[in-house]
């Protein structure tokens, strides 16, 4: 299994999905770069989710908040006396780990069982604003996406007129301090995460929760195509919860690492309107009277939402590597070759063709080696369909169109390209 994450890793590198970061200067542990095609991944991943959670929906609305706040929002939260995990250190090779995923191990770096005390690690990240480095100066790059949309809550609410039920969708980075970050882009110090507050009356939680959770599945099989085999729900028992949670589902995927957390879906009940707001910030319709809604979150994870994605779709048969990329899902719809780089009719022509299909589709041109090469590179970084022009579409004004998973061709006139396309990208 561990073969299996190390080709996608190479595959991710040569093929311009994911660098390491810095790498000139000998990278930072960690760290990693989105490359031309990962971000086009990265990208549709997020706009087909925008697109699914906010703009489809009469009950939502969205936010893009700042990355360092106040620092009383991290004080009223809690994440600064609770947001940390348990950290011990080899005495021999001084290594750092968890010590709650360590099990009484050996030091997985020098092979010693001599360790420190375990004690408490706080995972903000800090920094300072203007120009003196102290105590009065301290912010915190946010840990996560969630507060800001608690904070902006009544300004959201009297700005939109919502009333609820209704939820705050956000995108956007947020920063650990992890103490074993790892696994490619699994568990890294800054990630992005797609994650919606949705703002209910009490009574009624136990029907949204359920409903977020179909969507979700709805989500991770339909839209990003992953397999239903891969992925499992995790009942979050009391213990390991969180502590402003009364209910909490882990979807966890089988990376070839081992089973990991993707997505979570917890009911947070009122604790976190209670904290940041003295009085409640809501007033119910008819009665008049204030209340502080409840709250289920759906959170899902960009990064490991591509990791998942990649891992899924990747697939090895006999002489070619294939991603085999829901096409909505892909960096490229559609690549487009001339038969012979040489031939300037056939070039132009091309040309014409790749230039037109711009317009809608985001297009490779390839002309690059034979066909085959091209094909199957193309099938490498997940294409769904290569138009080839060839001699024929000179006289005919036809084109040839290969499917990546399938490799049959079918040609295709010039002028119902486009809506052939369409429909097949569906």
């Amino acid at each position: 299994m561990t073969d299996s994450i190390d080709k996608i890793i190479s595959l991710c590198k040569r093929r311009g999905f994911i660098f390491p970061g810095s790498e000139i200067y000998g990278g930072l542990a960690n760290s990693w770069d989105y490359g031309p095609l990962g971000v086009e991944l990265k990208n549709n991943i997020k706009q087909l989710w925008w697109e699914r959670f906010v703009h489809q929906r009469e009950d939502m609305v969205g936010i893009d908040a700042a990355l360092i706040m106040n620092p009383k929002v991290w004080e009223s939260s809690g994440h600064l006396a609770n947001f940390s995990d348990p950290l011990v250190e080899c005495k021999s090779c001084h290594s750092r780990y968890r010590s709650d995923q360590l099990n009484g191990i050996a030091c997985p770096k020098c092979g010693k069982n001599e360790w420190t005390e375990s004690k408490q690690f706080n995972l903000m990240l800090k920094t300072y604003l203007g120009p003196a480095e102290n105590e009065a100066n301290t912010v915190y790059f946010r840990p996560e996406t969630a507060q800001a949309m608690f904070v902006d809550f009544k300004n959201v609410l009297d700005t939109s007129r919502k009333t609820i039920p209704f939820g705050i969708a956000q995108i956007g980075k947020a920063f650990r301090n992890e103490i074993t970050p790892g696994n490619f882009i699994f568990r890294t110090r800054e990630f992005e995460q797609m994650e919606i507050e949705y703002f209910i009356n009490e009574g009624d939680w136990e029907g949204k929760f359920e409903s977020w959770r179909l969507e979700m599945w709805t989500w991770i099989t339909d839209v990003l195509g992953i397999q239903q085999a891969n992925v499992h729900e995790l009942d979050v028992a009391d213990s390991e919860r969180a502590h402003y949670s009364k209910k909490t589902i882990d979807f966890e995927y089988d990376f070839p690492f081992g089973r990991k957390e993707l997505y979570g879906l917890a009911y947070r009940t009122d604790f976190d309107l209670k904290n940041h707001f003295k009085e409640a910030p809501y007033k119910d319709n008819e009665s008049g009277e204030g209340f502080y809604p409840h709250v289920i979150e759906p959170t899902w994870g960009v990064d490991r939402t591509v990791l998942a994605v990649l891992c899924d779709a990747y697939t090895e048969e006999e002489d070619r590597v294939v991603l085999k990329l829901k096409p909505k899902l892909a960096p490229f719809k559609v690549a487009v070759f001339p038969l012979l780089k040489n031939k300037p009719e056939l070039v132009g022509k091309a040309k014409e063709i790749y230039w037109n299909l711009k317009k809608e589709f985001t297009t490779a041109w390839d002309d690059r080696g034979n066909v085959g090469k091209r094909y199957y590179s193309q099938d490498e970084i997940g294409t769904p369909y290569c138009v080839t022009v060839d001699f024929q579409t000179l006289e005919d004004k036809m084109v040839t169109v290969r499917d990546r998973d399938t490799m049959k061709q079918e040609r295709v006139a010039i002028n119902d390209l486009s809506a052939y396309l369409k429909n097949a990208i569906q």
